[in-house]
């Protein structure tokens, strides 16, 4: 089992979202919060997984110099793309009703990527879920921003919440995936970088 394997290792967890904690919890990995500041921007060449990738990528840079021997670093990024562009966490509410409506009787993708850094090497991945929305009215859009508050995530809305639970008509690849982490590859990334 994993967790066996792991007791070696130190796994530090570079993210203050109570979601991805969360789910390292129920995969029974024992693990440390470590944050550090970094300026989440890309350059504008980048597309698609391209820009998550480089993003999980930044976030561990602030770490490189400081890692010992049997810790591993995970950091990660996720964002939604739609109409060719990658929509990140809105900046007010204005803004969240924009994307969300442009999110409306259409289907998007969620690009989780996560990236794992050792003393000596890197390893990213990422999975990309296809979510389609039915039709959403103003004022439910209205609503969900009023009650739920979804500043804190890409593409202005969170699956679980109740946007999700009375918009979203389909979903293709992993739930866990648009809810902030690939759990799946995830277990699976960390069995293949620890030898038996």
């Amino acid at each position: 089992m994993l967790n066996e394997k792991l007791k070696q290792y130190h796994i530090i967890l570079a993210s203050g979202s109570p979601r991805r904690q969360q789910f390292f919890k129920e995969l029974g990995i024992d693990f440390e919060v470590r944050l550090k500041p970094v300026k989440e921007e890309y350059p504008n060449r980048l597309t698609h997984f391209e820009i998550s990738d480089y993003l999980a990528q930044l976030k561990a840079l602030p770490f490189k110099e400081e890692l010992k021997d049997n810790e591993i670093l995970i950091t990660s990024d996720t964002i939604v793309w739609h109409n060719n562009k990658a929509l990140g966490k809105p900046i007010n509410e204005l803004d969240a009703f924009t994307m969300i409506k442009s999110l409306s009787n259409a289907t998007h993708q969620v690009i989780t990527s996560v990236c794992f850094t050792t003393k000596t090497l890197q390893k990213t991945i990422n999975a990309i879920t296809n979510v389609t929305f039915k039709k959403l009215e103003d004022e439910e859009i209205q609503y969900y921003i009023d009650t739920c508050k979804p500043f804190d995530k890409a593409g202005a809305y969170g699956i679980q919440e109740w946007i999700g639970q009375i918009g979203i008509t389909k979903i293709e690849g992993s739930y866990f995936n648009v809810v902030g982490l690939p759990t799946h590859l995830v277990y699976n990334s960390l069995n293949s970088l620890i030898p038996s």
